[in-house]
């Protein structure tokens, strides 16, 4: 058994590592990052990794989301330039290296580093195991599923935690005047999405995060993405996440009926489109008939 875990984290690390090789590389295509205002001081920042989300208030800043090392500076030197101010909070999303590795960046910098409490469990595991947990900023405040709410400025912050999706630990960072949310990797606009399967993603579940997110957001809600297909489009509306909804049912029928008609996993895989979602695009297609295939053999 102790052999069989060691194989399937191995391939869950090579499988996120050349997710996060697709990002850099489609960065380094475009030599820039982009630092861009949405509404209410409130905007989004794309260089690497997934998106970044941050507030300029009177009181000081708050960012969602950190990206790479490398990556992070750049965020906090646009920051900079809009007045000498406190970073209050960083938020993150969930544990992933392309979302939290840049944390370290913020080292002395921001006043509190807040997740749900799975994430920070999930991303402490990951450092230790990568013997890295040097160069990691964790979170010093967590949350629990009832989520967690605060002011900065005149805006208005609550995070929610609606279960188990892209991993156990994703949370939703929601400016309430602003009416903007952040879901990170809730949602991955038109483009073939990472389960982790190791860190209790599940697609099932992930199905009904998104009808709460749905429920919970109306239809002036502007949504921040963690990753999209085509980079204008990392942030949307409902009908996005309702697309993406549509995506993961039509991923578990199609493998669900393959499995019925007795097809091995190998046929499955050879699989190049899901039907009933074409827009799903990209590289990465294994990944969700993987975990599909995965999650629906589980009892047989």
């Amino acid at each position: 058994m102790q052999r069989r875990q060691f194989f399937q984290q191995s391939a869950m690390a090579m499988a996120l590592l050349a997710f996060y090789r697709s990002d850099v590389f489609a960065a380094g295509l475009q030599q820039n990052y982009q630092f861009k205002p949405l509404r209410n001081n409130i905007g989004v920042f794309t260089e690497q990794g997934g998106t970044i989300g941050w507030l300029d208030s009177k009181d000081g800043f708050v960012v969602i989301d950190s990206q790479f090392p490398n990556s992070a500076p750049h965020v906090i030197e646009e920051l900079k330039k809009l007045g000498s101010k406190p970073f209050k909070y960083l938020l993150n999303t969930h544990h992933h290296g392309d979302h939290t590795g840049g944390n370290i960046a913020f080292k002395g910098l921001v006043e509190h580093v807040v997740a749900h409490e799975n994430s920070l469990k999930n991303q402490k595991t990951t450092a230790e195991k990568a013997n890295n947990l040097d160069k990691q900023l964790l979170p010093d405040m967590t949350f629990g599923n009832s989520g967690w709410k605060t002011k900065v400025g005149a805006e208005k912050i609550s995070a929610h935690y609606f279960g188990a999706g892209h991993t156990n630990g994703d949370a939703v960072f929601h400016f309430e005047n602003a009416n903007i949310a952040h879901v990170g990797d809730l949602v991955f606009n038109r483009r073939y999405p990472f389960i982790d399967t190791a860190n209790g993603a599940n697609i099932q579940s992930w199905i009904g995060v998104l009808d709460q997110i749905s429920n919970k957001f109306d239809n002036d809600t502007l949504f921040i993405f963690g990753h999209s297909r085509e980079p204008e489009k990392i942030t949307g509306n409902k009908t996005d996440v309702a697309a993406f909804k549509n995506y993961l049912q039509s991923l578990m029928s199609f493998v669900g009926a393959e499995i019925k008609a007795g097809k091995t996993k190998e046929d499955i895989l050879k699989a190049t489109a899901i039907p009933g979602a074409p827009e799903w695009q990209g590289d990465g297609i294994a990944r969700s008939l993987n975990a599909a295939y995965a999650e629906l053999m589980v009892g047989k």
